[in-house]
């Protein structure tokens, strides 16, 4: 078995819905962020890449028709590049990582572009065909931007609730208040904030032109958020009288951009030196309304594979759905020895950076690589709820013996 190492990230800006990115269709950003991957390793030609696997959730509008095959051709790649697109909603990206880990150990490919995109703005309403000839009623449109559409009536109505309604389900089963939650979302906020202003995201993001001028950050970060602005706002998915405790700032966005990370065999010549080594992969799954906290075992089993334990590890990027089932999965994760929360998220979290679906499994692998290249940290872990109850983890090894 060879071993599998990541040796570059970038991502765009995370755009909010309707906002900088809203103009730039999914399989230009796609195309982009490859040519902004290749630029980070000037040695590589792209004709070495052995295959291209890329997430996206939505796959329903320009994201349709392999979207990661779009991508390759519309940045230029040798035509004899092969892609393909692969769908776990929220962790499509992060599975791409996996599935292509694992492509890497078996020796069936030295040199994998990984990554993923999802426009949430540009995401199509649908109108399903008609069961039969000539119908005289009206028919509806279902957005595809998020959550359930097009449902089946033999699924249990319990497993079909909001994603919104599952997490309140949890914060209630777990005793998780707002104050906490807004509480974790300030620091997403002001993290993410103090880490732009440091320099820590200048490398991983490369801008993108659009009509309207060029964006360079992360568009829905605020840097002015405190508990008590938080708390202001009113609950999204069920009354304040009615318990509700998520609202619009302690929960993800909506968001446009893509993200892209190259993985490659030990002894691959791509002209750089490996950041991190994939020690470990978890998958877990459990009922649809609990998916929150699917990552807790996800990771579980990721430290297992890897031959660790938690105290081991130094750095968490965990993609923040949501602050409550953030915190919940945080929580259990002190339980069984990680060391400190301040570990987790660091450098800010998608409450604030954004949660573009398809993108994030690679933005949180990018981050924790720099996280450990920062830190001198041997290991990391990446992990990633997904809608219908499910959660990735993947555990990472410093190969740079020096911060830097």
């Amino acid at each position: 078995m060879n071993d599998c190492y990541l040796h570059a990230a970038v991502r765009t800006p995370f755009g909010r819905l309707g906002g900088a990115l809203s103009g730039v269709r999914p399989d230009d950003l796609s195309a982009h962020v490859l040519t902004a991957l290749l630029a980070t390793t000037p040695a590589l030609e792209p004709g070495q890449v052995d295959e291209v696997v890329w997430g996206c959730a939505n796959q329903a509008g320009e994201d349709n028709r392999n979207v990661g095959r779009m991508g390759v051709l519309l940045a230029g790649w040798p035509t004899s590049v092969p892609a393909t697109t692969v769908n776990r909603l929220c962790g499509s990206s992060l599975d791409a990582a996996m599935i292509a880990s694992r492509a890497v150990e078996t020796g069936d490919a030295a040199v994998v572009v990984v990554g993923g995109v999802e426009s949430m703005t540009r995401a199509p309403w649908v109108l399903p065909k008609p069961a039969r000839a000539f119908p005289a009623g009206n028919a509806e449109l279902a957005s595809t931007t998020l959550g359930w559409r097009l449902v089946n009536p033999a699924m249990p109505a319990e497993w079909t609730i909001s994603l919104g309604e599952c997490n309140e389900l949890l914060a209630e089963k777990f005793a998780v208040g707002r104050d906490r939650q807004d509480d974790f979302a300030t620091r997403s906020h002001q993290a993410a904030a103090a880490a732009w202003d440091a320099g820590f995201y200048d490398p991983l993001v490369t801008p993108v032109e659009t009509p309207d001028g060029t964006v360079t950050r992360d568009e829905g970060i605020r840097p002015d958020s405190t508990p008590a602005t938080l708390a202001r706002l009113t609950p999204s998915f069920r009354t304040a009288e009615d318990g509700g405790t998520i609202t619009a700032g302690n929960a993800s966005p909506l968001n446009d951009g893509a993200s892209a990370v190259l993985l490659a065999a030990d002894g691959a010549d791509v002209g750089t030196d490996p950041l991190a080594r994939v020690a470990g992969r978890g998958a877990h799954a459990l009922d649809p309304r609990d998916f929150g906290y699917a990552p807790v075992e996800a990771a579980h089993r990721a430290l297992a594979r890897a031959g660790i334990a938690w105290d081991q590890v130094g750095a968490v990027e965990l993609n923040e759905a949501f602050a409550v089932q953030s915190i919940v999965c945080v929580d259990e994760w002190l339980a069984a020895g990680l060391r400190d929360r301040d570990l987790v998220n660091a450098r800010g979290g998608a409450i604030a950076i954004g949660h573009p679906l398809g993108a994030s499994g690679g933005r949180v692998l990018g981050t924790l690589a720099a996280r450990l290249r920062e830190s001198g940290e041997r290991y990391g872990v990446a992990a990633i709820c997904i809608g219908v109850g499910q959660g990735l983890a993947v555990v990472l090894e410093n190969t740079v013996t020096e911060p830097r």
